[in-house]
């Protein structure tokens, strides 16, 4: 069986600790990759510019929320519309024209968690494009341990992978290089853009599963307003 087509993305950044890193190991083997940033952090200029490198490089950017604190299903109305409005409107420019949304799953698990009903209404009225993932191989908190298990679940797919590592400075891409030559070597081609199994929503439409990524209501508190 072929190997399954790989996106590579990079969320909870920027840091100037890892960002240039990853922008220089992608540009040193043409490959292009999706980033989510955490919005915030670009209120600090110098991290707006590193956002801005990626975007100039030719990478997509798109909005991860503004805070990446408890996911937007866990959160009210106003909280999760605050969360994804804040986000791009710091973004700007830099989403567009893609509009790309990932929501933060709070340790890569997938699940009605990620979204509420107004979250929801705010993407598709704002004509977000709704990212999920596939393989999380937990490079966060395991800097040195990831690589094996990012090739594993690589070489285990059985349709295209989107994988979701972070440009953080815990020292965990200093190991990139390496692992995309282990890629490479193994048959995996990298696609430019998320694969289409991994978008649950773009502007007009959304997937028949949608339902499975979002908490139902409790209340009006967590309707859309």
């Amino acid at each position: 069986m072929p190997a399954a087509p790989i996106c590579l993305s990079f969320d909870n950044g920027p840091t100037p600790e890892a960002t240039p890193l990853v922008l220089a190991t992608l540009a040193r083997r043409r490959l292009r990759a999706v980033f989510f940033p955490i919005a915030a952090r670009l209120r600090d200029p110098a991290y707006l510019a590193l956002a801005e490198r990626c975007r100039a490089a030719g990478h997509l950017v798109g909005n991860h929320t503004l805070n990446h604190g408890t996911p937007l299903g866990r959160r009210t109305a106003a909280e999760a519309v605050a969360e994804i409005a804040g986000a791009d409107a710091l973004l700007g420019a830099l989403r567009e024209p893609a509009r790309l949304f990932r929501p933060n799953g709070g340790g890569g698990a997938l699940g009605p968690h990620l979204l509420n009903q107004a979250a929801l209404a705010h993407l598709r009225a704002q004509g977000h494009t709704l990212v999920l993932w596939n393989a999380v191989p937990r490079d966060w908190d395991d800097p040195e341990g990831w690589p094996p298990r990012a090739l594993a679940l690589a070489a285990a797919a059985r349709e295209p992978v989107l994988l979701v590592l972070h440009d953080l400075a815990n020292g965990a891409m200093r190991h990139l290089d390496r692992v995309l030559g282990q890629l490479a070597d193994a048959g995996h081609e990298f696609l430019p853009e998320p694969p289409a199994n991994c978008v649950k929503l773009r502007p007009g439409w959304a997937a028949a599963d949608l339902a499975d990524y979002v908490a139902a209501p409790h209340g009006p508190e967590e309707t859309a307003p």
